[in-house]
């Protein structure tokens, strides 16, 4: 049986570097060169022209509007002391649409003024009425703290506004609960800390005028489920205390945002979408990492190549392109040393890290200090080094900042110059909510979008139309995903006990669940409701990274590093890990998952870890199939068993494989809901594919499957994973499958059904396309293969699936 999908990049001697005489005595925006010559000279310095396709986003200007006239002149003058003369046509359709008492999204592009148009209303409301209060949502504290910074600019009396969330000082909690009137604060901290205590917010929650959603897009997946039910546990309170809150939310732009905002609130929700903001020209670049000479296989490896969360990347299959993380990290020290204020956009935490050492060594190695202009960011810093990171990058003392999506939302970084990503983000909303951190001041703007070697990264940047002519995806959650229903009404039941009028509030499946957590001896039926019968409260993880956060510890002194999440501490916290942290290395000592601790110590090894893991699946039950002749579609719940077995340490200089050790570390069980097609062996027989082939024909398409899913749902790679076979026990049949990696599913699998033809004809036209002989990372390997990449049969993958296309129903 070959599991999978739950990279490691040959490298180049780097070119030289150029340094232009702005890097070294400027650190103002708009000092480098324009967008479109600052591409020339990134283009010209290789020997070939990585550049597929350059898209030219034209300047638009903006339609003012007058001011509400309910909005009151001291918050007029305050705007204006800030610089906004007068609000722009959707802010103010969305500001009186609220103020008049409607739930209302408005979905427009990056740095279009969102915020304006919750904070006119809003604050409007607390100027008027003094007891009136504002609870203000965001997925990250980041992006808290901006708005945070914004609204208290404002110096409007009264307001008192303050960020309640993990990192408040205990100290500071009960002034906040009794004198702030707009809270500022994440799901998270709405979850465990405002509804489990909400007597001691009684005052706040029945006085609530707004509850605001800032970049509701993120509520997604499983996250986006669990959010959808601590918003209806938020209704429920503040019914009791008999306030009925307006809900305003603000989105980046997406597909059929008032249903996607409906289904998150439980409410009607009016979309305002014309964006009638002004905007700078974008040039935005797709960009390709050179192939490597067909010597390559003698060149050492990438020192700073990075696997991928649960990886067990390829032993021996060379790569075929330069690593995408080297190629962000020269053009993010070529761009630093332009004198250009860039942020570079990485997937992983480690990755981040990575990108910001190379670039920090490269411009030091030019100009010794100027390496210090670079810094890395991600989650799991603690708050000091955030916060001071964020300082740095506004005021101009760093000049490259490489990210994790952590700074993707709508934190105000003005004076950005260029946006690098490296690697498709998952979804054409988050390409341009990262592309749009640049030219937040109306100047033109330098985006580049560097492809990873990975089949969706490689099909969008040869067709762009995918990426500049399609349509922003829709958000996708499922409130009723009983694994996210049951702990929610659970919690609900903690707060206060439910009764048969919540079960409309919850929506469909709330009465089956409460029945389970009865049967389950969780509730206790009475006359009155259902009551919660245990002394603690029930655990929930908002979030579905795999439990609670583990505390990265430094064992000689003990100093908290950071953290991991629970779902990623098997690959990379386990002992003889190689941790980075702020270009630092430690090796990991010991992990305590029942203590939620790893302990490590600083060294510098010359060798990398990577784990490597091993899958099982069982189907559970079928919702639907498709009975198409030699082919059968199918989407249903399948029971996931994985556990990380071992971990390889290669040699970074030459990426000779040292040892490979043993791990003793616990099985994950995950059910979910997958998506799956059969094959009958008569018909590969007929289509060529000869029965040695049938695991490698099988486990290329499955790869490349993952690989294009993002074009159909709102995920990425990293969302899903799956399992090939050429003679599955449950189905009795060569089989493929693909499954949601969260509890319950997060909605992915069952879009994937919905879209399964157009799904597989880009899967097969990807593979296809792709120049490689025998398969490479660009088309059917994958960076996070448990088998190696092995056995893999390009020629015969595409043969599957000219099978599965010629009978299955369009």
């Amino acid at each position: 049986m070959t599991s999978n999908d739950f990279s490691s990049a040959r490298g180049t001697p780097r070119h030289d570097l150029e340094l232009s005489s702005a890097a070294t005595v400027s650190a103002g925006p708009g000092t480098g060169p324009a967008p479109a010559d600052l591409l020339r000279r990134l283009r010209a310095r290789g020997a070939a022209d990585p550049v597929t396709h350059v898209e030219r986003v034209p300047a638009r200007a903006g339609v003012p509007a007058p001011w509400p006239s309910w909005a009151p002149t001291e918050l007029r003058a305050a705007f204006t002391r800030r610089g906004v003369v007068a609000p722009w046509q959707h802010q103010a359709e969305a500001a009186n649409l609220a103020y008049e008492g409607q739930h209302v999204i408005v979905a427009t592009g990056t740095a279009s003024g969102k915020s304006l148009a919750y904070q006119l209303p809003a604050l409007a409301t607390l100027l008027a009425d003094p007891r009136a209060t504002v609870l203000y949502l965001a997925p990250t504290k980041a992006l808290a703290a901006d708005q945070l910074r914004a609204v208290a600019a404002l110096e409007l009396e009264g307001v008192r506004p303050a960020c309640y969330d993990g990192d408040t000082p205990r100290a500071e909690r009960e002034w906040i609960r009794r004198h702030s009137r707009f809270v500022l604060t994440n799901p998270d901290m709405l979850h465990h800390g405002i509804l489990p205590g909400h007597a001691q917010w009684s005052g706040f929650l029945r006085r609530l005028a707004y509850v605001v959603i800032d970049e509701c897009h993120t509520y997604r997946g499983v996250f986006g489920s669990h959010v959808a039910h601590v918003l209806r546990r938020l209704r429920r309170q503040c019914a009791r205390f008999g306030a009925t809150p307006v809900f305003v939310l603000a989105s980046a732009t997406s597909g059929d945002p008032a249903t996607a905002a409906g289904r998150l609130t439980g409410l009607p929700v009016t979309a305002v979408t014309e964006d009638a903001s002004p905007r700078g020209g974008v040039t935005f670049a797709l960009w390709e990492p050179p192939l490597l000479p067909p010597d390559s296989g003698t060149t050492p490896p990438d020192p700073f190549s990075v696997p991928a969360q649960g990886s067990g990347d390829h032993d021996d299959l060379r790569q075929v392109r330069r690593s995408a993380l080297r190629e962000t990290a020269d053009l993010l020290a070529d761009t630093v040393a332009e004198g250009v204020r860039t942020l570079a956009f990485v997937r992983s935490r480690k990755g981040a890290e990575v990108v910001a050492a190379n670039a920090r060594r490269a411009l030091d190695d030019a100009v010794p200090g100027l390496g210090d202009r670079v810094a890395a960011y991600r989650g799991g810093y603690l708050r000091e080094e955030r916060r001071e990171l964020e300082r740095a990058l506004l005021h101009g003392d760093l000049l490259g900042l490489a990210s994790t999506n952590a700074l993707e939302l709508g934190v105000d970084l003005v004076g950005l110059d260029a946006v690098l990503i490296c690697g498709y983000p998952g979804t054409r909303a988050s390409l341009w909510q990262q592309a749009g951190r640049a030219g937040r001041s109306g100047q033109e703007a330098l985006a580049v979008l560097v492809a990873r070697d990975d089949p969706l990264d490689t099909y969008l940047v040869h067709h762009p139309e995918a990426i500049f002519g399609a349509p922003v995806e829709a958000t996708v959650l499922d409130p009723a995903n009983p694994y996210v229903l049951a702990p929610q009404l659970a919690c609900a039941a903690v707060e206060a006990p439910l009764t048969p009028a919540d079960l409309a509030l919850f929506g469909e499946g709330a009465k089956e669940a409460i029945d389970e957590l009865v049967a389950a001896g969780a509730l206790r039926q009475r006359p009155t409701g259902w009551y919660w019968r245990h002394r603690e409260r029930p655990e929930v993880d908002l979030r579905g990274e795999g439990g609670a956060p583990v505390a990265v510890v430094e064992a000689s002194t003990g100093r908290l590093l950071g953290t991991v999440d629970g779902g990623s501490a098997h690959f990379l916290l386990h002992p003889g890990a190689v941790y980075l942290h702020q270009g630092v290395s430690y090796v990991v000592d010991q992990l305590d998952l029942a203590d939620g601790c790893a302990l490590v110590h600083t060294e510098e090894p010359d060798w990398s870890t990577h784990a490597r893991d091993v899958t099982d699946l069982s189907v559970v039950s079928v919702r639907s199939y498709v009975d198409a002749g030699p082919v059968g579609m199918f989407l249903g719940e399948v029971d996931v068993t994985s556990q990380v077995v071992s971990y390889q340490r290669r040699r970074i200089a030459t990426g000779e494989v040292i040892d490979t050790r043993p791990l003793d570390l616990p099985t994950r069980e995950l059910r979910t809901v997958a998506v799956w097609f059969t094959l009958s062996p008569q018909s590969l027989t007929l289509a060529g594919v000869q029965s040695a082939d049938v695991p490698g024909a099988l486990h290329a398409a499955e790869h490349a499957a993952i690989g294009l899913l993002p074009l159909m749902a709102t995920c990425d790679r990293w969302d899903i994973g799956g399992l090939s076979t050429a003679l599955h026990p449950d189905t009795e049949a060569p089989t493929v499958f693909v499954y949601d990696g969260h509890p319950g599913g997060a909605g992915f699998a069952e879009r994937a059904y919905g879209t399964a033809a157009a799904w597989l004809r880009a899967t097969r036209d990807a593979i296809a396309e792709c120049g490689c002989e025998t398969g490479c990372p660009s088309c059917v390997q994958s960076p996070k293969c448990g088998n190696g990449n092995n056995p893999l049969s390009k020629p015969d993958a595409i043969r599957v699936l000219d099978v599965v296309l010629t009978n299955l129903p369009d």
